[in-house]
């Protein structure tokens, strides 16, 4: 169907897509050896073969999962960006709640972000924090 946006796994090649995407927002690019499922634990959003946003979900043993790296293509300039940002989250969360995961936690420092996760229902400490990691 054209003109909807579609929520699917990642896939073996969204990873080069995905580092492009990090590189243009400066980000660091995550080597695969960091991320779930070896860069294909995670989620896109897209429209008409257009990839707009996506994000990995770790799973851990507990019930608790990890939201992170969310990220979307620079240039995607289309009004449905926000839903686009708003279906991957929801569509996590959904997809958690079928593998009874019951918490979800994400970092992050983008303002536009954070609010879209508040208006979503998520709590957001106002304290910043920061992400710390040794590379071994």
């Amino acid at each position: 169907m054209k003109d909807k946006l579609i929520f699917r796994p990642l896939r073996e090649e969204d990873y080069k897509i995905i580092c492009a995407w990090w590189k243009w927002w400066r980000w660091p690019v995550l080597p695969r050896t960091a991320l779930p499922n070896n860069g294909k634990g995670g989620f896109m959003v897209e429209k008409n073969n257009i990839p707009i946003v996506s994000g990995f979900l770790y799973i851990s043993n507990s019930e608790m999962a990890m939201l992170e790296w969310i990220v979307s293509n620079p240039y995607y300039k289309e009004s449905d960006r926000k839903e686009a940002i708003e279906l991957l989250i929801n569509k996590v969360e959904d997809f958690c709640k079928g593998v009874d995961v019951k918490h979800i936690i994400t970092l992050g420092r983008n303002k536009h972000l954070i609010e879209t996760h508040k208006k979503l229902g998520w709590h957001v400490d106002p304290t910043p924090s920061y992400e710390i990691i040794k590379n071994i």
